[in-house]
């Protein structure tokens, strides 16, 4: 489509554009309109040189929905709905380093999230990203009618118990969100379907057998990571990410030891699979 306030210049064939011509922090109503076209038609977007504080990034946030809070990350004093995003030479794990869809173990994933990195690795530290309208469109029409209408769980159990103590955080007696979702869901605003498993949460297949849900799980995975559906994005300082939840996975990729990669994120709230 044509954009009349920014500039969209797609950086695949298949997701991924970068966008220039707007203050994050002060963007006009058209700006959003258009940020928000762009938005579903590429999946993921991203924007250079954004000057923003943790009030301006969840106001850009509020205005495609009301923001998430993580179930299990701390956010810092005041701002319980902003995720920091930090990893130096004392970390024992980065965020985000299986492929995964964010938080995808609510009963109503995030829509989508915005990345804002302050601070960057000399070199690596890349995220990369994968549509999974791709992964969908390109399996077998006997693969899409199997898997239509089969469910898995998705469960945060696994992957949060313990992660955060170096921040502080007992989560001793604490329940942590499980769900589960279509395998195949369609998107609420494109009507496109999308593959909805992924390895950080998602751990059977519901109604199989567990060496038939492995298998399938495992294919799955291997086949939503391939090249051809990714777009991998070299982040700068006050670089900025928004993706969407709904139809993309992501992973960081931690590269970069000893180096510190540092930033903020605000996440907008979902709805339920279908």
């Amino acid at each position: 489509m044509a954009y009349d306030t920014i500039e969209v210049k797609p950086m695949t064939p298949r997701i991924g554009a970068e966008v220039f011509g707007v203050d994050l922090a002060r963007p006009t109503n058209r700006q959003l309109a258009e940020i928000h076209a762009a938005f579903l038609e590429h999946q993921v977007l991203f924007f250079r040189g954004q000057a923003l504080d943790p009030d301006s990034h969840k106001r850009f946030g509020r205005h495609f929905g009301e923001l998430h809070v993580h179930p299990a990350a701390p956010g810092p004093e005041g701002h319980p709905e902003i995720l920091p995003i930090h990893a130096d030479a004392k970390s024992r794990h980065v965020n985000g380093e299986v492929w995964h869809s964010d938080v995808s173990c609510d009963a109503e994933p995030p829509l989508g999230s915005v990345l804002h990195l302050t601070i960057v690795p000399p070199v690596g530290g890349d995220t990369v990203f994968a549509s999974m309208y791709a992964a969908y469109d390109a399996l077998s029409e006997r693969m899409k009618a199997y898997l239509d209408g089969l469910t898995a769980l998705h469960d945060g159990e696994r992957f949060y118990r313990g992660r955060y103590e170096d921040r502080g955080v007992d989560d001793a007696g604490k329940t942590y969100p499980r769900a589960i979702h279509p395998v195949i869901r369609t998107h609420p605003e494109t009507g496109r379907k999308t593959i909805f498993v992924n390895r950080m949460f998602t751990t059977r297949i519901v109604g199989l057998a567990r060496d038939e849900s492995e298998a399938i799980l495992g294919f799955l995975w291997e086949h939503c990571a391939k090249p051809e559906y990714q777009v991998r994005f070299r982040w700068a300082e006050n670089s900025v990410a928004f993706w969407d939840n709904r139809a993309v996975q992501h992973q960081a990729l931690w590269d970069y030891f000893p180096h510190t990669r540092s930033g903020l994120r605000v996440t907008i709230k979902g709805d339920a699979p279908r």
